[in-house]
């Protein structure tokens, strides 16, 4: 790969000539492949060399065909760019700096979130830090991406995350609500030259003075959605100091914004490239791609839109009580949870954060929020696909029925299973400890209830 002319002069004014020339012979060489663990999952599916900012990511020495694990269709890993956990990493360093509220969830917005790589990274380590005592909202304002993003989500598992797909500015009418924004924001992505040709075509002069523009709406248009202290997390994968850099300066001069990063992020890891204003991971200096990333504090008097919003009464925000189910539906869920239905679907909603949860749903575009129980039909409850996935699921709800990779291959891409042995009505699907989802057993046949739209639909003769 040869970039001459302005891409090598922004490089260079980046991070200086010679790790540009580092950088350079990088861009003609393979992309790594990186995975991260689901902790909440328990279940180590590589070995591989450890990613220093992330204590549950690995590199891999090659790239399997996830695809055909069972365990990635079960929400046991994430694959992500080990560059792109960086920004996990910095939302770690800074946790211990916000203030914990002690009478309602702290407040996380992810607010650029598809496909969902930071967005279960934010989940992992908010579920590690503060148990279930968060809400993290993850945006997508594409609604085909916001769709790849909920079903991202609803692998992962975690029901204290809801899905929305809002413009920045939507989130304006929550003045105050999140205690952290994680805005990864569109760019002109040079940092995925090696992993997307169209990148590099598309590259230019106008494109990047384009992406920073429309960086700077974003983050003016969410900025009053953050509480007065509060703390930003802006991050690209580009390198130049036009959509990195001078955007920090542009919000702490624009904004009432303070540059926090070196407070709080140390110095502490081989090949990290240190900007002004925040830090560059560059291909060559790294086994992954290209990830910038800075952190600003909203300075306490740059609020004017009076005190923060607090959330709402359920039932205020509704207008109606929380509807009446059947019992049996409480027996499915491992913590106290409300239900609504929606579509004919029931969900539940985690006790903890059903107020918030309430307050999105009258300011925002909810996709989806807590976890799909099931669909009544009559007294019977049919299960969800995302029940078992979920982490709030009673896993000894239904009879558990174990199965080796190649039954597992065959449910997923919903050839015909049968289990003789197992008793009769709906059965838990599990493949090495795992949840993949239920089946109906009618003793001589099993209905499949793993969704069409999920199946591995490749071959799988292997």
């Amino acid at each position: 790969m040869v970039l001459t002319g302005p891409f090598r002069e922004y490089l260079e004014e980046a991070i200086g000539k010679d790790n540009a020339l580092v950088a350079f012979s990088a861009f003609d060489m393979p992309a790594s492949v990186s995975v991260r663990m689901n902790p909440s999952k328990g279940c180590k599916a590589f070995d591989g060399k450890p990613v220093p900012w992330s204590m549950h990511g690995l590199t891999l020495p090659d790239r399997p065909v996830f695809t055909l694990d069972p365990l990635f269709h079960a929400g046991a890993y994430y694959v992500q760019d080990s560059s792109s956990m960086f920004v996990g990493h910095v939302f770690r360093s800074i946790l211990p700096a916000v203030d914990l509220p002690s009478d309602r969830p702290l407040r996380v917005l992810d607010l650029c979130a598809a496909p969902g790589g930071k967005t279960t990274d934010l989940a992992a380590s908010l579920r590690e830090a503060t148990g279930d005592g968060f809400l993290l909202v993850a945006n997508e304002v594409m609604k085909s991406r916001a769709g790849v993003l909920a079903g991202n989500v609803a692998l992962w598992g975690d029901p204290n995350v809801a899905v929305t797909s809002d413009d920045p500015k939507t989130f304006s009418s929550l003045p105050g609500f999140f205690d952290v924004i994680v805005a990864d924001v569109p760019c002109s992505g040079e940092g995925m030259f090696r992993k997307d040709a169209q990148a590099v075509e598309q590259w230019s002069e106008d494109n990047v003075a384009l992406c920073q523009a429309r960086q700077r709406r974003i983050i003016a248009d969410v900025w009053p959605a953050l509480a007065p202290g509060g703390m930003l997390i802006y991050s690209t994968c580009t390198f130049n100091r036009l959509e990195n850099d001078s955007n920090v300066k542009w919000m702490e001069a624009e904004l009432g914004a303070e540059c926090v990063f070196g407070n709080y992020v140390p110095d502490d890891f081989k090949g990290l490239i240190r900007t002004e204003c925040g830090c560059s991971l560059v291909p060559g200096f790294v086994d992954g791609e290209g990830q910038y990333c800075s952190v600003l504090r909203k300075s306490h008097g740059s609020f004017a839109d009076g005190t923060a919003c607090q959330g709402k009464d359920v039932r205020g925000a509704r207008g109606r009580k929380e509807e009446q189910l059947p019992k049996s539906v409480e027996r499915l869920v491992n913590v106290p949870c409300s239900f609504r239905t929606r579509g004919g679907t029931v969900v539940a909603v985690p006790s903890g954060i059903t107020t918030d949860v309430a307050s999105l749903g009258e300011a925002l575009h909810v996709l989806a929020a807590g976890c799909a129980v099931g669909m009544l039909k009559g007294s019977d409850l049919v299960p969800d696909a995302d029940l078992a996935l979920s982490l709030i699921f009673a896993s000894d709800a239904f009879p558990r029925v174990e199965v080796d990779r190649n039954v597992a291959l065959a449910y997923l891409h919903r050839d015909a299973v049968t289990f003789p042995e197992a008793p009769k009505g709906y059965l838990t699907v599990v493949y090495e400890g795992l949840p993949l989802g239920f089946v109906k057993n009618l003793e001589t046949r099993c209905n499949s209830l793993y969704p069409q739209g999920r199946r591995i639909r490749m071959d799988i003769k292997i």
